[in-house]
C-alpha cells in the first residue's frame, strides 16, 4: 500500500513538474510590455453603465469544488481607469493546472479586456500515465453596454491545441481562431450568463443560485454565436449557444429558479476519416468547444462525461429556508442565512437534432441540497452541497459540494 501511495504521489509531483515546465503564456516578456504600455495611457472618466473603479486595492477571491478538487484563486487589482487580475486554477485529483492574467480597460462607452492563458490537463491518475493536453493563446473582449441591465459582447480568440494523447491525435497541434458575438440581459456580475458571451474558459461553474446575482425583474438571458473559421486555423463550424433563468417568488420566502439552457451548430465542417474513434472525430470542432450535458452547471446527477452538437436541457431549483438575514454564531463563524434545496433536471444531447424530438432520449435527474453564507473573519463564505442522480443512467447518486471566499 505504502509503495502504491508512493508510485501515485510520484507521478502526481512529475505531473505538476511538466505543468509548471510549459511555460506560462501570461509570463511572456511581450506581453508584460503590452500590458505596462496600456498602464501608461491617460484614464478616460467612464459614465455608467460602464463605471471604472479608481481606488487602488488588491481583492483575493478563492473557490474550492469538491469532490473534483479544483482550487481556482483570483488576485484583483484595481488601478484609476483599469482593471489587472491574476487566475489560477489547480486540480489537485487529476493535477490540471490553468492560468489567466487579464488587462481591462474602462472607457467612455465600452469596456476592453485583454487575456492571456495556459492550460495543461491530465488524464486521470488512476490510469497511470502522463499524457496531456494543452491550450494556449489570448484573446481580446469588448464589452458594449446599453443599459444597466443588457450589453452587447464581442470576442476574438486564438487558441494553440496540443496533446500526446492518441484519441486526440486528429485535433493535436491545430490552431482554434474564432469570433463571437453575444448579447446579455441581467446584471453584469452573473458568472453563469456571462460564461455565454464571454470568456467561457475561466468562468466560474455556480453550483446552486440562491445567491446568484438576478437582475432586479428576476430574469435573465443570453445568446451567442461563435465561428470557428479556417482561414487563420484548423476548424470549422458555426456554433448557437443561449441560457435563461427566471426566479418565482412562492411566499414565506420560499423561491423557485428555473433554468435553460440550449446549443445548436448551425455549420460543422467534416473530417475525412475512414475509421474515427469517437463520433467527435467526425467533426472539424475542438473537443473544448463541443456542447455538454453533464457537470455542476448542468445535469448536476450524471457521472457520464456526454458530448455533442445538439444540446437542450432545463433545471428546478426549489429553496425553503431555515433562516435567513440574521446572525447566529456557531464554529467561530456568523452564519447569515441557511436554505434546503429540492433539485430537478431534464435534458438530452446528441449530434442529430432529431434526438431533442425523441422523448426517449431525454435523461430525468434529481436531488436534494443546501446552500448557506456566514461571516468568518473578514471573509465572506458561501457554502453549498447537493447531492443527486440521473434516472435514466447506471451510475450512483453523485456528490458535488462548492465552497467560496470573498475578501
Amino acid at each position: 500500500m505504502l509503495k502504491a501511495n508512493g508510485g501515485a504521489a510520484a507521478l502526481l509531483a512529475r505531473r505538476v513538474a511538466i505543468a509548471l515546465t510549459i511555460s506560462w503564456v501570461a509570463g511572456d516578456p511581450a506581453a508584460d510590455r503590452v500590458l505596462a504600455a496600456q498602464e501608461t495611457t491617460p484614464p478616460v472618466e467612464p459614465a455608467p453603465p460602464a463605471a471604472s473603479p479608481t481606488k487602488e486595492t488588491l481583492l483575493p477571491s478563492l473557490d474550492f469544488y469538491f469532490p473534483e478538487g479544483e482550487l481556482d484563486f483570483r488576485l484583483n487589482k484595481l488601478l484609476k481607469g483599469s482593471f489587472y487580475e491574476g487566475q489560477l486554477r489547480y486540480d489537485f485529483v487529476k493535477g490540471d493546472i490553468e492560468a489567466f492574467l487579464r488587462y481591462r480597460y474602462y472607457g467612455y462607452q465600452s469596456v476592453y479586456q485583454l487575456g492571456l492563458f495556459d492550460a495543461v490537463e491530465f488524464d486521470p491518475i488512476e490510469e497511470g500515465t502522463n499524457d496531456f493536453e494543452r491550450t494556449r493563446g489570448w484573446l481580446l473582449l469588448i464589452e458594449r453596454p446599453f443599459s444597466y441591465h443588457s450589453r452587447a459582447f464581442f470576442l476574438a480568440e486564438f487558441d494553440r491545441i496540443t496533446s500526446s494523447k492518441e484519441e486526440f491525435r486528429l485535433t493535436t497541434n491545430k490552431t482554434d481562431s474564432f469570433v463571437r458575438v453575444g448579447y446579455q440581459l441581467g446584471t453584469s456580475t452573473d458568472v453563469g450568463l456571462n460564461s455565454i458571451v464571454g470568456e467561457t474558459r475561466a468562468e466560474r461553474r455556480p453550483l446552486l443560485t440562491a445567491h446568484r446575482e438576478i437582475a432586479p425583474f428576476g430574469a435573465g438571458f443570453s445568446s451567442a454565436l461563435s465561428y470557428g473559421f479556417d482561414l487563420l486555423g484548423d476548424f470549422d463550424y458555426v456554433k448557437l449557444e443561449f441560457a435563461g433563468l427566471k426566479r418565482f417568488n412562492l411566499g414565506r420566502r420560499s423561491f423557485l429558479i428555473s433554468r435553460l439552457h440550449g446549443g445548436s451548430f448551425l455549420h460543422k465542417g467534416d473530417l475525412d476519416v475512414e475509421a474515427p474513434v469517437d463520433s467527435t472525430d467526425r467533426y472539424a470542432i475542438p473537443r473544448g468547444v463541443f456542447l455538454r450535458l453533464d457537470g455542476r452547471d448542468n445535469l448536476k446527477g450524471l457521472d457520464e462525461r456526454l458530448r455533442g452538437t445538439e444540446e437542450l436541457h432545463a433545471t428546478l431549483e426549489l429553496f425553503v429556508p431555515w433562516f435567513i438575514d440574521d446572525r447566529r454564531p456557531a464554529m467561530r463563524a456568523d452564519w447569515n442565512s441557511w436554505y434546503w434545496i429540492v433539485y430537478a433536471g431534464y435534458g438530452a444531447i446528441g449530434f442529430d437534432r432529431d434526438v431533442l424530438s425523441d422523448s426517449s432520449s431525454y435523461i430525468t435527474d434529481v436531488g436534494f441540497g443546501f446552500e448557506t453564507s456566514f461571516q468568518l473573519k473578514d471573509y465572506t463564505v458561501f457554502l453549498g452541497g447537493v447531492l443527486a442522480e440521473a434516472l435514466e443512467t447506471d451510475g450512483d447518486i453523485k456528490a458535488r459540494f462548492s465552497l467560496k471566499a470573498r475578501h
